[in-house]
């Protein structure tokens, strides 16, 4: 994960679906960190999908115990 300044970070990664509970989307990053981000993208939505995304961390609370929970703020595909 690239630091792209104090609030927002340039993640690089693979889309996956997880089928925990009701299931959830996510990306796996190169940084080999897993990201759940809490506004997926309709347009992303597709795993094996790779991504280049702008996102804020988050303090989202979920019943999904995956993943560091981030809000994205901008993508490429």
């Amino acid at each position: 994960m690239k630091q792209s300044n104090m609030d927002t970070k340039t993640i690089i990664g693979t889309v996956v679906r997880k089928n925990l509970g009701i299931g959830f989307w996510g990306i796996v990053g190169d940084d080999g960190v897993d990201y759940r981000p809490v506004n997926m993208p309709e347009q992303l939505k597709k795993k094996g999908k790779k991504v280049t995304i702008t996102a804020e961390l988050t303090d989202d609370m979920s019943i999904f115990m995956w993943g560091t929970a981030i809000k994205i703020i901008s993508f490429e595909t």
